[in-house]
């Protein structure tokens, strides 16, 4: 198991990664962060409302079902929001270099992270 500490290293092993968080969905706070080229706080709270309406969308819609990620994609970068599977509430955010990262490998890379993440 890991903190989320090392799950935040580990990320940034992937090529093209830029920076990343964990973040609190309640509050929008981050637990954790690395890395750089975004304003991470920001990008915390604006996240936290993206997570915050697709769920609403969801029930809305009467899905009962689960988020495995979000994926943002920009002209220059992937923007990854992933939901923890070990802890409600919280989710990683992956920025990557498009130019650099390989998506399916950064899709991975969070999913396998997430797991192995302790609290």
């Amino acid at each position: 198991m890991a903190n989320i500490k090392q799950t935040l290293e580990e990320l940034m092993t992937l090529d093209g990664a830029m920076c990343g968080a964990v973040v609190d969905s309640a509050s929008g706070m981050m637990l954790g962060s690395i890395g750089s080229g975004v304003d991470l706080e920001v990008a915390a709270a604006g996240n936290t409302e993206v997570v915050r309406s697709k769920m609403k969308t969801m029930r809305a819609l009467g899905l009962s079902d689960v988020i495995e990620d979000i994926l943002i994609t920009l002209g220059k970068q992937y923007h990854i929001i992933r939901p923890s599977s070990r802890k409600e509430g919280v989710f990683i955010y992956f920025v990557l270099d498009k130019a650099r990262a390989n998506l399916a490998m950064a899709r991975r890379k969070a999913q396998d992270v997430d797991k192995e993440m302790n609290f």
